[in-house]
């Protein structure tokens, strides 16, 4: 499991390189040691963890991720171009129930991709402050909703 991981780690970090600095074979060398040294470094800091990611779960959330992003985006340009319509921007409360932190953080990395909501900040005991256009709208609800569609794709249902 864990010599799979650095592989796959490997592999991506020299990607990564390449993409960055070019295809020069005389580069290679350096190429490989900052993609091992990258490696050994993300190992140390995240270490793998058991993550079931369900493919007919991640083709489903993908399709509904889209669909709420064209439909968040459109409402939030809507929003902009109609100065008469009423706002309450602020702040809600929300408590995700993710156990583990790295779950929690790749949902807030996720739903700060949608128009109109963003993850701000977080208080001791894990409760998140969502900035939001309009206060009154579900926004909790939503997030739950949206919660327990990441909770299935990665397999912690």
């Amino acid at each position: 499991m864990r010599a799979s991981v650095a592989i796959g780690r490997a592999v991506l970090f020299f990607a990564l390189w390449l993409m960055i600095a070019g295809y020069r074979l005389a580069d290679i060398p350096i190429g490989l040691a900052a993609a091992a040294l990258a490696t050994w470094a993300s190992l140390r800091l995240m270490p793998p963890t058991t993550l079931r990611l369900r493919l007919w779960s991640l083709a489903s959330f993908g399709l509904h991720f889209f669909g709420q992003s064209v439909s968040a985006g459109v409402q939030v340009a809507w929003l902009a171009f109609s100065p008469s319509m009423r706002l309450r921007p602020g702040f809600v409360a929300w408590r995700p129930r993710l156990r583990s932190a790295s779950a929690r953080n790749a949902f807030c990395a996720v739903s700060s991709l949608l128009p109109g909501t963003l993850p701000a900040g977080s208080d001791d005991d894990g409760t998140l402050l969502i900035h939001c256009l309009d206060v009154d709208q579900p926004v909790a609800d939503g997030l739950t909703a949206e919660e327990v569609l990441f909770s299935r794709m990665i397999g912690h249902d």
